[in-house]
């Protein structure tokens, strides 16, 4: 499970960066974030959490929208999608080596098949929650990004409150989750079990 979260979140993190660095804003590249190494991208807090409670994150990736190309607004909505689109991409990848078996040959099936099948699900996990549109997920970034500016300037000011308001959605799964349901299980659940039949697993 920790190689798991480690790939991911680090994959994840690369992902805002190279995204970032090809819009033409070298910060994530100044900052030494412009790489694979997990050094450059775990928050060992977050991490942690990742394995405790099933949520966490990585170490923010650093970047200066102003210098996207694109403009301010719809470059924060790509580097952001970066992110997820990589977690679809490597839960894509441990489908197909999964369907197809064609590590059988090299490793013990059993140990890999286990491994592949918990990485696909845990970036699919990523891929869902991170496009919640709640700040400071990913999902509130491209909102963002896609909305009219009316609308855009009106939701950036809960920004602030975001990270708190995410927190109690977490949490108080340990207070429903007695009454047999959770507020994030019920969103996340649905969309999961779709990404997963798409994956045609």
């Amino acid at each position: 499970m920790l190689l798991s979260v480690v790939i991911a979140i680090s994959v994840h993190e690369f992902a805002h960066a190279l995204a970032a660095d090809w819009l033409g804003d070298r910060t994530p590249r100044l900052d030494g974030r412009l790489t694979l190494d997990p050094r450059s991208h775990i928050d060992p807090l977050g991490a942690i959490l990742f394995l405790l409670a099933g949520f966490g994150w990585g170490r923010p990736v650093l970047t200066n929208p102003r210098n996207f190309r694109t403009g301010f607004r719809t470059g924060m909505a790509l580097v952001a999608a970066a992110g997820p689109f990589s977690n679809l991409v490597l839960a894509f990848i441990a489908a197909q080596l999964l369907r197809s078996g064609l590590l059988a040959r090299f490793v013990p099936w059993d140990w890999v098949a286990g491994f592949l099948y918990i990485f696909m699900g845990l970036n699919v996990v990523l891929l869902i929650f991170n496009l919640l549109p709640v700040p400071p997920l990913d999902g509130f970034k491209v909102a963002l990004g896609l909305l009219p500016d009316n609308v855009a300037d009106m939701l950036a000011g809960i920004e602030r409150t975001g990270p708190l308001l995410l927190m109690l959605l977490v949490l108080s799964g340990n207070v429903t989750q007695q009454f047999g349901f959770t507020p994030l299980g019920s969103l996340l659940g649905p969309a999961r079990d779709a990404v997963m039949q798409l994956l045609g697993m």
